[in-house]
């Protein structure tokens, strides 16, 4: 399928807050469910990603039954990071319900924060339109789950897609049911490693979505501890950065380890807005503050010893010495061969006064 980028609007708006290619990257913490079921450990979560800058925070909506056939929910997990006997009761310990999303939503907009969250299943996509959410995330697990991202779309809002484990046939097919129902949409590269080897992270296949899909907004969701790689991705395109969050990445839960600490994603808001005005236009030019330090590097030509008046230029006769401020060295070669209308000393600059 060919797609030419002519005349296309590439950009997203969630929440009245408008992305695109000229704008500041849209940062989310993902909570998931590092709140391990605990609304008030959620709120502190919240309230320190506030104070990191993010954009936006998101939880993660499972309906344990509908997700999980009968045997899997029954299994015995036998794990540190367990919270119940079986992976259905561990699951169902860390969900939360109506009442503590409602909560936590208002929370997160009283202090200007978009609150929304992964849609793992149709019930849980219709408990999160209920509440009104701004935007839905489709996890990379449900890439390839077409009738659950019809679903989604279907409700009309802007919809954020993880791309890991897939490949470039299965991220069109997604793009195409979604917009069948939306023009909001962003495609996330990421790799559903947890955390990936630095050779798996593949940032360029941002370049690659931005030109298949240029009608769509691109992204990364970066399960790497680090922060480099999210300012590295904003160069490369990508205008819409999901990191993992926690307050301790020694707590109990998988996702700990990997996630960002608010000194962390404090740092990462900080360079990925350093790095658009870093960007600059692209014009090259001097700026008033490189005059003053130029001036004490830069050289200009001055007189190699005492040359009377009258005397013609030759080589030897003029070299190049700090501070500038005089004629540059670039411009020895016309001065070559020209006489002098005055005396110069040793060291004087020169000027176009000097010489015939």
């Amino acid at each position: 399928m060919e797609r030419s980028g002519a005349g296309v609007d590439r950009s997203l708006t969630i929440a009245g807050r408008r992305v695109d290619d000229e704008s500041d990257c849209f940062v989310i913490a993902e909570i998931g469910h590092n709140h391990q079921g605990d609304v008030e450990k959620a709120k502190q979560l919240i309230e320190a990603a506030h104070r990191c800058g993010v954009d936006a925070v998101k939880l993660q909506k499972r309906d344990n039954r509908r997700l999980y056939t009968k045997t899997f929910y029954e299994q015995v997990y036998n794990s540190e990071n367990s919270f119940g006997r079986t992976y259905g009761e561990h699951r169902e310990y860390l969900e939360l319900g109506r009442d503590e999303y409602v909560e936590l939503k208002a929370y997160a907009e009283s202090l200007g924060m978009v609150f929304f969250a992964t849609a793992f299943d149709e019930p849980s996509a219709d408990f999160l339109a209920e509440l009104d959410v701004p935007a839905f995330k489709i996890a990379s697990g449900d890439l390839t789950n077409i009738p659950l991202i019809r679903y989604v779309a279907s409700f009309g809002k802007p919809v954020i897609l993880s791309t890991g484990g897939g490949t470039l046939e299965d991220v069109e097919r997604a793009h195409d049911a979604i917009r069948e129902f939306t023009d909001e949409l962003c495609i996330m590269q990421c790799t559903a490693a947890y955390p990936p080897a630095w050779e798996e992270l593949n940032l360029r296949v941002i370049e690659t979505y931005r030109e298949r899909f240029p009608d769509v907004v691109i992204g990364l969701s970066a399960h790497d501890s680090g922060i480099a790689m999210a300012t590295v991705g904003y160069v490369l395109g990508a205008r819409v950065i999901e990191k993992h969050f926690t307050l301790n990445r020694a707590m109990k839960g998988t996702d700990h380890a990997f996630s960002l600490e608010p000194q962390g994603m404090q740092k990462l808001v900080r360079d990925l807005r350093r790095t658009r005005v870093a960007l600059g236009d692209g014009k090259k030019v001097p700026y008033p503050s490189e005059e003053e330090p130029l001036r004490k590097m830069s050289k200009c030509l001055v007189a190699a010893r005492r040359l009377p008046a009258g005397h013609v230029l030759e080589e030897g006769d003029l070299i190049a010495k700090s501070p500038g401020g005089g004629i540059p060295p670039w411009r020895m070669g016309e001065l070559l061969g020209r006489r002098l209308v005055r005396e110069l000393g040793e060291d004087e600059a020169l000027d176009d006064d000097c010489v015939e």
